[in-house]
Order: C-alpha cells, then sequence, then structure tokens
C-alpha cells in the first residue's frame, strides 16, 4: 500500500467528505455534512489558509491529511498544523501515516513552511507513538487551548 500523497482538488469533494465524515464518526467530533462541506470546499478551492492531501490512490483514497497555515513568531515565519489526519481503519497498521508524516514536512519544508504542529490525545498511546516516530515532539511546556466564536 503506498502513502502517496495527493493534493485534493474541487473534483475530490466528496471523496474527501466521506473520508472527513468517516473520521469524525470515529473521534465522536459533532459535525454534519454541511459543516464539513462548508470547511473543506474553500480549501480545495486554493483558500491559501490550508492543504487538504488525499492519501494511496487518487481514485481510491485510503485517507487524508489537512494542513492549515498559520504565521510564527517563535518558528520564524510560516507554519502548519495538522489539523485532521485519518487512515482508513482496514489498512491501518502498515505504515501509511508514518510514510504520511515523513513525506509532508519535507514538501511543506521545500514550501518555506517552519514547524508543523499537531493535537494528540494524551490517552491515545497508538496516535502519540506514531507521532514520536515522525519526530513530531510534546512540548511539555504548553498546551492546546481552544474558544469556540
Amino acid at each position: 500500500m503506498s502513502a502517496a500523497l495527493h493534493l485534493a482538488r474541487p473534483e475530490d469533494l466528496d471523496r474527501v467528505l466521506d473520508l472527513a465524515a468517516a473520521f469524525h464518526s470515529e473521534m465522536g467530533i459533532t459535525s454534519d455534512d454541511t459543516l464539513r462541506r462548508a470547511a473543506i470546499e474553500p480549501l480545495l478551492e486554493g483558500l491559501p489558509y490550508g492543504a487538504v492531501y488525499l492519501i494511496g490512490p487518487a481514485r481510491a483514497p485510503v485517507g487524508y491529511i489537512v494542513v492549515t497555515f498559520s504565521w510564527s513568531v517563535e518558528f520564524g515565519g510560516m507554519d502548519g498544523f495538522v489539523d485532521e489526519l485519518f487512515i482508513r481503519p482496514p489498512v491501518r497498521g502498515r505504515g501509511i501515516a508514518t510514510e504520511v508524516l515523513f513525506a509532508l514536512p519535507r514538501t511543506l519544508a521545500e514550501a518555506g513552511i517552519k514547524a508543523l504542529h499537531l493535537e494528540v490525545d494524551k490517552t491515545d498511546d497508538t496516535a502519540r507513538n506514531l507521532y514520536a516516530r515522525a519526530r513530531f515532539e510534546p512540548r511539555e511546556k504548553y498546551m492546546l487551548m481552544s474558544r469556540k466564536l
């Protein structure tokens, strides 16, 4: 199984929405098709705040990863945040996510991105181990805080 990354385009919307719905369901994220469409469609149409990559064969992806962009004085410029990463359950454990988490940072670094961040459930040892293998390090002094607007 290949972890090939394909930048998702507008014609991939239905594939991405299906993957996002599966991810949200698995993670218990309260969302609906309208909200997902409103969040994903602009990224596929070239909104510069993020990108969606399909993982695996373009016509039958096994997953997706969404990276959003911001600016960091601390890291010296543009940085990215892995907003969502999902691999379909039947193909998990084959190294696909690890491959993605090594390939994507190289691509982003070539584009001038200075750092890549992500959020992980502290109790999810499988995910924490995956991210550690991909050289993500916890920032012990900091925690992510959010405020819905």
